[in-house]
């Protein structure tokens, strides 16, 4: 069973090391589309995003919280 706990352990921090890789290259994307305006698309598929949730009104708002909530923790 200990074997079992640290193999979830490893692999569990695995994801997160990949997850927290995945947000800094989303972010020299976005300062790259900053300086240089419409080179990445970055920024675009951040609106579209955002927009949708915005569109579905409360219910996007509600989704996005939950959202922000689950990757906190």
């Amino acid at each position: 069973m200990a074997d079992l706990k640290n193999v979830i352990d490893s692999v569990s921090g695995w994801l997160k090391a990949l997850v927290d890789f995945g947000l800094a290259v989303i972010l020299v994307f976005v300062i790259i589309d900053i300086l240089f305006p419409g080179t990445t698309g970055i920024i675009d598929n951040i609106q579209t995003i955002v927009g949708s949730f915005a569109d579905r009104g409360v219910v996007g708002l509600i989704a996005l919280l939950l959202f922000m909530l689950v990757y906190r923790k």
